[in-house]
């Protein structure tokens, strides 16, 4: 039986098998930070290979910084960590497909690639702007925690992963790029062919998000970037009042992109004023001096004979007179107009300037005041701006993410959506647990950290959203999941190593603080499933049995699993199986259970951890 690997996807490892396969002489062989023999890529051959000309020099149009190569190489860097699921801090664990995860999001990203690979259709973050007082995730999982505590300049004793970016280091760029670049790498991964992703910035960093988002999306797949009106009063102080931020906007491939539209103001609406027995619709130019590019005799009403230039070639417009869909005006300058009816009218197109109708920043800062009945979280953004973005880069089945997920205005607005037009939305909320500080009214209020901020927004929303919308059904749960070590435990002594103290250390190879639900979830990572799916556990013959998702995967994690457990789950023909390697004795055991699989369920792929 195989066993599981129980880290994340090597990104590097499977983008050097893609090359091979497109270039086999471009593999050679390099070594590995252990000195060990592994496939490498000689690149000046393949830049010359895909080149029509010779190649001279290094010169090239990019943009970098320092850091940029590290940044590149930590997206790719494997991590031993999983998922572990929190029941108590979850609501309808059962029936939910919602998902909050509490833990360092570039981590998180790693942990979801295969699971969630091209199946997220939108994602919406409000990373940090750098504005010289945000705090930025530092990177190094390489190093110990004295390492890193000695480089961010910290004392915290968990080792907290921020540090404050103020515009006094050297690196206050180069540290920001190399924070948001490896994270836009692997979302880019989970975003579908049609999907989008939304990102909101200031003036500190717009320009070179700009230009890393051309890098990593593709400058064609550049879609647009939105100014909106973040607040509802001008300063007047310095130079300028500044009252914008941004929202740029990527698709994952533009030409395979869906987009949506948004609802008609009401400016829009009252155009509709003229209506017929299909009913209310507006006017559409037929005859234009300036556009127009067809010239034929048409006969008005009253006998007058128009020629043109018309919008519409002579057989369109003798199509739309047949089925009634020409207006004709009276008196004055009589001429015929189309008929554009409101209820074929799908919504319409966004401009990219969004003023204070989609909210500010202000009425942000009011929504989650009355929810909480307090102040708990600074600058979050308004649920009429997301609202809007979920009608664009959203069906209604879609999966949502948000990984800088703040106090979770993604969720609320989703859960929101869904009440109004009956959707089945899925969201899945990222978040360092960041600590809140002492003075502050979350912190009086019993909030120790931003996720639990998060969470509580999601609960109150999800109740006041049910009040708003009586009888209407939405999905108002979460699962929680925080990322922790891995479930395995680490072997750091050889054979002659080791001495009668340490041989406890041999007894299991699952570190004793794991319950089934760990190392179930653990595995479903493992083989990239959901997360969110229904799972179902049971007792047969004396032993725990666990199946997700009817069948999709069954797990026993019990020692000395009998053959009656064995012939049960594999009777039950499930697609994978999973045991735990301390549940055959010895290698007999594991010879007989697999024969037992090859008899009664021979397309059930098997492994243990």
């Amino acid at each position: 039986m195989d066993k599981l690997k129980m880290q994340s996807v090597n990104v590097t490892a499977q983008n050097i098998d893609n090359i091979a396969a497109l270039f086999p002489s471009c593999i050679t062989e390099g070594l590995d930070e252990k000195g060990q023999p592994k496939k490498a890529v000689n690149f000046k051959l393949l830049r010359q290979l895909l080149s029509d000309c010779v190649l001279e020099g290094d010169e090239a149009y990019e943009f970098t910084w320092v850091g940029k190569k590290a940044a590149i190489v930590e997206a790719s860097r494997p991590i031993r960590k999983t998922l572990r699921p929190c029941l108590e801090e979850s609501v309808n664990w059962d029936t939910t497909e919602n998902l909050y995860l509490e833990g360092d999001n570039l981590e998180v990203l790693k942990l979801l690639q295969e699971s969630y690979l091209g199946k997220v259709k939108m994602i919406y973050i409000d990373p940090p702007y750098n504005t010289g007082n945000d705090f930025i995730y530092q990177d190094n999982f390489s190093q110990n925690k004295e390492s890193y505590l000695a480089q961010s300049g910290q004392n915290n004793p968990e080792g907290e992963r921020l540090f404050r970016n103020t515009d006094s280091n050297g690196r206050f760029h180069s540290d920001w790029c190399s924070m948001i670049y490896p994270r836009l790498m692997l979302a880019r991964n989970l975003l579908s062919t049609d999907g989008v992703i939304f990102i909101s910035i200031d003036d500190n960093e717009q320009e070179n998000l700009k230009k890393i988002g051309d890098e990593i999306f593709g400058a064609e797949n550049f879609v647009f970037q939105i100014a909106w009106r973040r607040t509802d009063n001008q300063p007047n102080i310095g130079f300028i009042a500044r009252v914008k931020e941004y929202i740029l906007c990527y698709a994952r491939s533009i030409r395979s992109m869906s987009f949506g539209r948004l609802s008609l103001t009401e400016k829009a609406r009252n155009e509709y004023r003229y209506s017929d027995e299909k009913g209310l619709f507006r006017r559409a130019i037929l005859l234009d001096k300036t556009r127009g590019r067809y010239h034929y005799p048409i006969k008005t009403k009253s006998g007058n004979v128009l020629t043109g230039p018309w919008m519409k070639s002579e057989e369109e417009f003798q199509k739309l007179d047949e089925e009634g869909l020409i207006y004709w005006t009276s008196g004055g300058d009589e001429q015929p107009y189309g008929k554009i009816y409101l209820d074929e009218k799908k919504g319409q197109i966004p401009n990219d300037f969004w003023g204070i109708e989609f909210g500010t920043n202000q009425r942000a800062s009011l929504e989650t005041e009355k929810l909480f009945n307090r102040r708990c979280f600074d600058f979050p953004k308004p649920v009429s701006l997301l609202s809007n973005i979920l009608r664009l880069g959203s069906d209604k089945d879609s999966i949502i993410l948000d990984f800088f997920s703040g106090s979770a205005t993604t969720a609320h607005a989703v859960m929101q959506r869904n009440a109004e037009d009956g959707g089945q939305r899925k969201f899945i909320m990222v978040q360092l647990p960041e600590p809140c500080a002492e003075p502050s009214e979350a912190f009086k209020a019993g909030y120790k950290t931003i996720c639990e901020i998060g969470r509580e927004r999601i609960r109150l929303a999800a109740e006041k959203i049910a009040r708003d919308h009586p009888g209407k059904a939405f999905d108002g749960g979460f699962r929680v999941f925080r990322v922790d070590e891995t479930n395995m435990t680490d072997v750091y002594y050889s054979a002659e190593e080791y001495n009668q103290s340490m041989l406890s250390l041999l007894e299991s190879n699952i570190k004793p603080d794991r319950t089934e639900l760990d190392l179930l979830f653990g595995c479903l990572l493992d083989w990239g499933l959901p997360l969110s799916c229904p799972c179902a556990s049971e007792v047969f013959d004396g032993c725990g049995i666990h199946t997700y998702n009817e069948g999709e995967l069954i797990a026993c994690f019990e020692e000395d699993i009998p053959d009656s457990v064995i012939r049960e789950i594999a009777g039950r023909h499930p697609r994978r199986a999973v045991f735990r390697d301390g549940g055959f004795p010895g290698s007999p055991d594991k010879i007989n259970a697999r024969e037992l699989f090859k008899m009664l369920s021979p397309n059930t792929r098997v492994k243990i951890l």
